[in-house]
């Protein structure tokens, strides 16, 4: 069984093509500046790398060159596109309708719609994908596997905000959680890893990358999140405030006559590590700041420590939400590639019983335990594969 395994975005493209007996990558790339000039394709087939400036209109254009790679002469790697058996489609929000993957039906995609004013970088994207491989390759079957589906199984008290109660009625004002994807898959890895029953395990997962989320999973079963009703909740990430006092959203738009959406764009866009660094929203530029110890140092280091104190409070938080936690795993960019950071959090976790093996957490985008044989609580990095994890809930669908 061949699955296909596509993230669209507003003007990109991010696909993998996979043989599901093996689970082995055939092919994989990223259309880049969709229907705005310029458009290009970077094409991998092994260690093989093709690029093509091929400009299109539209995501159907995209996903019907895309499907010539896959059956060109010289480096397809199928025959024929009667080869892939269904496409597994990345959607961010499927608010409360949706607690697992599903078969794409019309139902399906006005819920998805229904959804964008939650999502609306997000959801309309995901759509134009869905509807573009509809035309492209008719009678395939289409899946949707939603990041806030896991997060379905996180209690109600725990998701309900202190605000009147109406405004959930009126508007379904929740957490709803995102990057549900990679915690499934995080999760059931290091499972497999420890070889124990994911039911019998207590989990911190730590996704960090430019957007960032921690999940405490109890029994396989998200039970918290630090996202909320949007990304934007939770920890500081590279441009996103995480949680603030929400005083301080309407005093700044009293102070600077800030509307709604200029708002929006400060704590989502301008916030952070760029907010407090001023440098960059880049975890890498700050620690060669400090190193240097340049004119932007000082505020390089604060903004580091910020962060990584943050994400150790919320590890704490949630070892008191599972009433434990067995271990604690790294995923995403930062996560997996970043030893520095890893360190900085874990030197905060002392009292928990948390101990690094310091030449074992030098490794980048490895499975391996980092934590010493002394540490109460093993600590893993374990690289993510959400794309993996899409094109399983899609085979299994079909």
């Amino acid at each position: 069984m061949k699955i296909l395994v596509l993230n669209s975005g507003s003007s990109s493209l991010k696909y993998q093509l996979l043989d599901m007996e093996t689970e082995k990558v055939l092919a994989k790339g990223n259309y880049e500046r969709i229907g705005i000039g310029g458009s290009f394709v970077t094409h991998k087939v092994g260690k093989e790398k093709y690029t093509y400036e091929k400009d299109v209109k539209n995501h159907e254009e995209a996903i019907s060159f895309v499907m010539e790679q896959f059956t060109d002469k010289e480096h397809g790697v199928i025959s024929s596109l009667d080869e892939i058996n269904a496409i597994g489609h990345r959607v961010v929000h499927g608010g409360e309708k949706f607690n697992k993957s599903v078969i794409i039906t019309e139902e399906v995609k006005n819920t998805i719609r229904d959804c964008i004013e939650l999502a609306p970088l997000h959801n309309p994207a995901a759509l134009t994908g869905i509807e573009a491989c509809e035309k492209v390759m008719p009678g395939k079957p289409n899946v949707a596997v939603f990041d806030t589906a896991f997060h379905q199984t996180i209690p109600e008290e725990r998701y309900i905000y202190p605000i009147p109660y109406e405004y959930y009625e009126k508007y379904r004002i929740r957490k709803y959680g995102f990057h549900g994807t990679s915690h499934k898959y995080v999760s059931r890895r290091i499972a497999e890893i420890l070889g124990k029953p994911v039911e019998d395990l207590k989990i911190i997962n730590c996704h960090l990358g430019q957007g960032a989320s921690l999940c405490a999973i109890e029994g396989g079963k998200s039970v918290d999140t630090s996202m909320g009703f949007t990304p934007l909740a939770g920890i500081a990430m590279g441009t996103r405030s995480g949680d603030l006092d929400p005083s301080v959203v309407t005093y700044l738009m009293k102070k600077e006559n800030l509307t709604p959406d200029e708002m929006e764009n400060i704590l989502n866009k301008k916030s952070g590590l760029l907010g407090i660094s001023g440098l960059s929203a880049d975890n890498r530029d700050l620690l060669a700041s400090i190193e240097k110890q340049d004119e932007h140092s000082k505020r390089a280091k604060m903004a580091m420590e910020t962060y990584c104190y943050i994400i150790a409070q919320y590890i704490a938080k949630y070892a008191v939400a599972m009433n434990g936690v067995d271990v604690i795993t790294f995923a995403g960019g930062v996560g997996e590639r970043g030893p520095d950071e890893r360190k900085m959090i874990c030197d905060h976790l002392g009292f928990m019983g948390v101990e690094l093996d310091e030449e074992a957490n030098k490794v980048k985008a490895e499975e391996k335990q980092i934590s010493s044989s002394n540490s109460k609580i093993a600590v893993w990095i374990v690289p993510t594969e959400e794309e993996l994890m899409i094109a399983r809930d899609t085979a299994a669908l079909i």
